[in-house]
């Protein structure tokens, strides 16, 4: 699958910082990993800390598919509201699921990886796109301050004060950041081998195959991974592994970063902001002083035919920006497609697949909030590995969470 298209910023901002060996030989571990993208890294990382010895294998470079094309903006904030998740699992699922993203923000700042990346604090601000926005943002305010969580509404007088923009109201919250993805995961990633663990990228796996104490992955060189448990966590890749069709759609999104700019608007001085339009649009600023902007989602699924859209995107994206911020000379330097998936109801998939091996994990952070869900979602597939009680943050983010509707 070609996961992006155009010129991403983030591997011509940081180069090659390092390179791994593809596999040659055969290879005993606790857990293999398929995927060395963000997500595979983070888990990587995780069962390492536990003293689980680790291989982690990519058909690519690390961090080259979908890690490289994402815009990094870590919210605890859903694509679904709270309100819209519970209706659908009812408010105690909901407030769960908006603290494990609350709780995999603080847990990314202490990770050294993160520093390396350029890890940031920010505000974010969730502004109303039309005045029919502004009670749906003020009912979401109340049930988010209900559970606990940072998250105040402000009005067109608040916003234009401190924000310089005009619209009809926000929602600001706490905690956000933002961060670099591509040099957090080769950050991970050499972190990992300094510790024992393994990684090989260029390597892909031709095959996958249950025995009666593991899992054999027999890869593209010929070499044999031997694995008490399996984790893929391939992007958006991993539904060609689950016995399940139709989890989730792949959509293309849009990114487009300035040229560094000599001051940012104060929208996004210690902000990143995003919009209750859909497809929204979503903006943040980059260490160096540029401004990146994400948006223009779209039903396309065709790389050549998404790649063809960067340019008529990017224009729709500068309108709205400086619709939003009249005075801002954007100069573009960097713009670039890249392929995501969504699910019906906004939250990932972590886990065993009941009509799959129990052996055999999945980790699909889809949605635009996959960093924190990643977060989140490997210390559930480590309390798989070792045979712990399921959590219900487990049936929340699993295969059968369905069943919570019934609850």
């Amino acid at each position: 699958m070609d996961l992006e298209g155009g010129v991403p910023f983030w591997p011509k901002s940081a180069g090659l910082p390092c390179t791994f060996p593809a596999l040659d030989e055969d290879v005993r571990c606790d857990v293999a990993i398929i995927g060395a993208g963000i997500t595979g890294a983070l888990i990587a990382d995780r069962l390492s800390d536990a003293s689980l010895e680790v291989v982690v294998l990519d058909r690519r470079d690390a961090a080259a598919g979908s890690t490289s094309a994402s815009t990094a903006m870590l919210q605890f904030e859903l694509d679904i509201s709270m309100g819209e998740l519970a209706g659908l699992y009812g408010e105690a699922s909901a407030a769960l699921a908006y603290a494990a993203c609350k709780e995999a923000i603080e847990t990314i700042a202490s990770l050294p990886a993160a520093i390396d990346a350029g890890f940031c604090r920010q505000d974010s601000v969730y502004y109303a796109s039309r005045a029919g926005d502004v009670a749906r943002l003020q009912q979401e305010s109340a049930l988010r301050s209900r559970h606990g969580l940072d998250s105040t509404f402000l009005g067109r007088d608040e916003v234009r004060e401190h924000y310089g923009i005009e619209v009809p109201g926000a929602l600001l919250s706490r905690p956000a950041a933002i961060i670099d993805p591509y040099t957090a995961a080769y950050s991970l990633l050499q972190s990992l081998a300094v510790r024992g663990g393994h990684v090989h990228d260029r390597t892909a796996v031709e095959r996958i195959h249950p025995t009666s104490d593991g899992i054999e992955l027999l890869t593209s060189r010929g070499a044999l991974v031997r694995a008490r448990s399996l984790v893929i966590a391939a992007g958006y890749e991993t539904e060609n592994f689950v016995p399940e069709k139709g989890l989730a759609r792949n959509r293309s999104s849009y990114a487009v970063v300035s040229e560094p700019m000599a001051s940012l608007p104060p929208l996004l001085t210690g902000t990143l902001a995003w919009e209750t339009a859909r497809p929204y649009l979503y903006l943040r600023a980059t260490r160096d002083g540029r401004i990146m902007l994400g948006g223009e989602d779209d039903a396309v699924d065709i790389p050549a035919k998404r790649d063809r859209c960067i340019g008529s995107r990017t224009r729709k994206m500068l309108k709205k920006l400086h619709k939003l911020i009249p005075d801002t000379a954007f100069e573009p330097a960097f713009a670039w497609a890249g392929t995501f998936a969504e699910t019906q109801d906004g939250l990932p998939w972590f886990g065993p697949h009941p009509r799959g091996d129990p052996r055999v994990l999945y980790a699909m952070a889809y949605g635009g909030n996959g960093i924190a869900y990643s977060m989140a979602g490997r210390d559930i597939l480590l309390d798989f590995i070792l045979h712990k009680p399921e959590s219900r943050l487990a049936r929340l983010f699993g295969f059968s969470r369905s069943e919570l509707r019934r609850d």
